[in-house]
């Protein structure tokens, strides 16, 4: 079944004035001309985004959306209307999110963390802003200490939820936070712990030692483009730590120690100094 929404394969089966057709089954899809690779023949294969016009029929498009079926992303709202509001989406027709799914007061201009989902009544693709509903806990496709990516969705009373692999729910604990977090921000993290009741707690960068190793590499690199020496220590406060060197202060001394161990580094009163 060709699903709107998505890229597909399509063969090329016609080359009109306004155009070409792509073949679906016994289905011919429009891409217009202002799409079309130079070159293009019949027989040629294409992989092509297949959205609904205004008139609900198919066409075909070689312009990347920022996010297709299944996604979870921040779009920007073009417009609004009393039945919904239009969100760019990167393509030349925009993205429609329905009243019933909005969660947030909606402006023209703002930027929300939307899902993207196709529409059982209509077949059409939409947004929802009710991204839990398209979560799921219940079968956990990780465990724990796995490397994960990660999308910031909203601020909690104790930290950020995040979603996991575009799949799961999680949690970032404010404790070890030690940089700014926007809504819809990708980024890397890890599996810290599963609850028992499929709760996930996340942290932000690599696990144990691998992430240790690229800040002690950091921390050396640092010293050698300021002659030897930096005026921190076990002593400075967590935002001077971050600050300067963007981790987190129990990183900083885990570092500074496995390169004191190796001898490459001497505590003086007031920071570290390169060893001769």
């Amino acid at each position: 079944m060709l699903q709107a929404g998505s890229f597909h394969t399509l063969q090329v089966i016609k080359l009109v004035d306004f155009g070409i057709y792509l073949l679906f089954n016994d289905e011919e899809i429009l891409m217009p001309k202002r799409f079309i690779p130079d070159g293009i023949q019949e027989g040629d294969t294409i992989d092509a985004f297949i959205y609904h016009d205004n008139e609900g029929r198919l066409i075909a498009t070689t312009q990347e959306p920022y996010g297709e079926v299944g996604d979870i992303v921040l779009l920007e709202v073009a417009d609004k209307t009393k039945q919904g509001a239009f969100l760019k989406w990167g393509i030349m027709k925009d993205l429609f999110l329905p009243l019933s799914q909005q969660r947030s007061v909606i402006r023209v201009g703002g930027k929300y963390l939307v899902y993207i989902y196709v529409d059982e009544q209509t077949g059409r693709v939409a947004a929802s802003e009710y991204i839990s509903r398209h979560l799921d806990n219940e079968n956990l496709t990780v465990q724990e200490g796995e490397e994960v990516d990660l999308t910031v969705w909203r601020k909690t009373d104790i930290g950020f939820a995040v979603v996991i692999n575009g799949v799961h729910e999680g949690l970032v604990h404010s404790n070890e936070l030690f940089q700014d977090l926007t809504i819809g921000q990708q980024l890397s993290g890890y599996v810290k712990s599963i609850q028992a009741d499929n709760k996930i707690n996340v942290s932000l960068g690599k696990k144990g030692y691998q992430r240790i190793e690229s800040e002690v590499d950091k921390v050396w690199r640092l010293l050698q483009e300021n002659n030897g020496y930096l005026p921190y220590h076990d002593k400075s406060t967590p935002e001077e730590i971050y600050d300067y060197f963007k981790m987190s202060k129990k990183a900083f001394k885990m570092a500074i120690g496995a390169l004191y161990k190796q001898r490459k580094i001497s505590f003086t009163k007031t920071g570290i100094k390169a060893a001769d």
